[in-house]
């Protein structure tokens, strides 16, 4: 009897399944229509905005396009989906609505030029506040009125953007950096046009670094009360502010990581979500009760979303580092379940706690499954710098543990979630600070017997990428290999290229402009380094990208290649990073085939 053929999906390797196997994201809902929501999934391996009406089950793909899309709301009513149409990746483009049950797209706001979006409110009578960034004005925030023309109500050369629409429409918040620290943002609340009602800065003219952060007005008629995120503990924390009487409202500290919120839609509690060491819990919050805090259960791991529905239910999209993601509801059961086949799941992470020059540093290890080690190691770095890894599913660290290596992923200083002391520490030595804490734990790994020192990679995308570069220029002898995707490799022309807001981050990063402190610009700058460079580098690059652009990127190359480095690029037609499914798959063979080619094998016994 002749044996059948194996299907496609049996033979597909398990990394391959993981970047193949539908995903979804969380579904955002139109609050006076909450059975309609709009979601993002992979399902035809590019992703895409999807519509789904909860009370007839139906799904529908609204958007195509060859480099995907997922920046995507619904109006209040339901009754239109927005999304963001840029070029190819490139960021820079206008809205564009459709109707929720499909039809032709058009302009959503006639009478905008493209630009980089600061933002979008949409308000319940039609309402629409649009904010703009572009690099020959800064930003610009613009108010529709239902059937009007766009009218400009604020500009200001420093970043800042739209942070929410009060529920009556009359009120407008905007987060904004005008003292010029683009790390620590101030809340201005105006009427709709741009007369400002209070002011809310705990920056202090610039010389306090503590920031603020929009997180919504309270979803009631007559009600001007502000949520807001505050950083006055040393983390991030949510409290009340009434910009009308000026009133301040802290709440609960208890917790003692970052802390999110939410409103409940009745407005009478909070969702809260809080982050610690890299995992995520669930709270309810009740206003003018003596309850107080209530935990939500969730499995350990991490939240990478939640909202508040108006049942008094709370949904989530959750992962771990061993199992793929789901949408859950804290009512039970699974929310939104997309179809075909299931992502296998991979290795959890082990926590490990290193002493560093600036303090302890939390990093994520993973083991491959057989062996004691010690292994070929992946230093896989997050990008950001304002962001931080933590325990939850990652196909592309899945994917170097399938092939043998270990992982180690480093919440060096500058990453969240660790206090604002800790974010706040990157200054001025930019991107050696963040190494002297890799290298500490790279020691650690190599004394512990997890790495073998001669077969260390290091890798990372976007800032990742900008310290791959930078690490194994200022530090040759401790990388084997290094592969940097859309990395900064020459900061003084990415500087000159990248997008305006990246540009006021740069300034408060560095103390100034390339002009102003040349020598610290130079010293954060891979191509300073790059004739020291002994490993062999990969290089993946996006021809459309405006955060790491193409320029910068090629004056690095062309350095390497100049003194015959071993190096390999790839330049592929999509902005920072991309969409599409097939494209991430040769991306990571490509990047794997490569730290394989040119690791030294591993020492013989004896």
């Amino acid at each position: 009897m002749t044996e059948p053929e194996p299907t496609v999906e049996a033979a597909m390797p398990d990394w391959e399944k993981r970047f193949r196997a539908p995903r979804v994201g969380l579904p955002h809902w139109a609050h006076e229509a909450p059975d309609r929501s709009v979601f993002v999934s992979n399902a035809t391996g590019t992703f895409e905005l999807y519509t789904w009406d909860r009370s007839t089950g139906a799904q529908r793909q609204a958007t195509d396009r060859p480099n995907g899309t997922v920046d995507g709301t619904l109006t209040p009513d339901g009754a239109w989906l927005w999304w963001f149409s840029d070029t190819d990746g490139d960021e820079f483009g206008v809205w564009m609505r459709q109707p929720f049950g499909g039809g032709p797209d058009e302009p959503a706001v006639p009478g905008l030029a493209p630009a980089y979006s600061a933002g979008l409110a949409l308000g319940r009578d039609g309402t629409v506040v649009v904010g703009r960034m572009t690099e020959e004005v800064g930003t610009t925030i613009h108010v529709v009125a239902p059937g009007g023309e766009p009218v400009e109500v604020y500009r200001h050369r420093q970043s800042a953007g739209v942070g929410d629409l009060s529920h009556d429409g009359t009120l407008l918040a905007i987060e904004h950096t005008e003292h010029g620290d683009a790390m620590h943002s101030a809340v201005r609340v105006t009427r709709l046009d741009g007369s400002t009602v209070a002011e809310l800065d705990d920056t202090e003219g610039g010389t306090k670094e503590l920031g603020l952060s929009v997180l919504g007005f309270v979803p009631v008629d007559g009600d001007a009360r502000l949520l807001i995120g505050h950083q006055r503990l040393g983390r991030w924390q949510p409290m009340i502010w009434d910009p009308l009487t000026g009133e301040q409202t802290e709440l609960p500290s208890s917790l003692p990581g970052d802390v999110h919120a939410e409103w409940f839609p009745d407005g009478r509690g909070l969702l809260i979500a809080h982050s610690h060491r890299a995992r995520s819990q669930l709270w309810r919050y009740d206003l003018g009760t003596d309850g107080g805090l209530v935990r939500i259960d969730t499995p350990t791991g991490t939240i990478s979303g939640a909202t508040a529905r108006p049942d008094g239910t709370a949904e989530y999209l959750w992962s771990s580092a061993a199992e793929p993601p789901q949408v859950r509801s804290s009512a039970g059961g699974i929310v939104l379940d997309p179809p075909g086949m299931r992502a296998p799941g991979s290795e959890p992470v082990m926590d490990v706690w290193v002493e560093g020059p600036g303090g302890t540093v939390h990093a994520l290890v993973q083991k491959p499954p057989g062996g004691d080690g010690p292994f070929p190691t992946v230093f896989d770095i997050h990008g950001g710098p304002t962001a931080h890894d933590s325990d939850a599913f990652a196909a592309g660290p899945a994917a170097w543990l399938d092939h043998g290596f270990a992982v180690v992923r480093v919440n060096y200083r500058g990453s969240t979630g660790y206090g604002r002391a800790w974010t706040d520490a990157l200054k001025h030595r930019v991107g050696l600070i963040e190494l002297e804490d890799i290298a500490a734990v790279r020691d650690w790994c190599v004394e512990y017997g997890l790495a073998d020192p001669a077969r260390l990679v290091l890798t990372g995308g976007s800032w990742g990428g900008y310290l791959t570069l930078l690490g194994i220029g200022t530090m040759p002898d401790s990388w084997a290999v290094g592969v940097a995707a859309v990395p900064v490799a020459d900061y003084v022309a990415a500087y000159e290229d990248e997008m305006e807001a990246l540009k006021a981050l740069d300034r408060t990063l560095l103390g100034g402009t390339p002009e102003e402190v040349p020598d610290r610009w130079a010293a954060s700058s891979p191509i300073t380094y790059v004739d020291q460079v002994r490993a062999p580098v990969y290089i993946s690059a996006g021809v459309n990208d405006p955060r790491c652009p193409i320029r910068q990127i090629e004056n690095y190359v062309a350095r390497l290649a100049a003194r015959g480095a071993v190096h390999e690029v790839y330049r592929y037609d999509a902005g920072h990073g991309s969409l599409v499914v097939e494209e991430r798959i040769k991306q990571v063979a490509q990047e794997i085939r490569f730290a394989q080619r040119h690791l030294p094998p591993p020492a013989t016994a004896g």
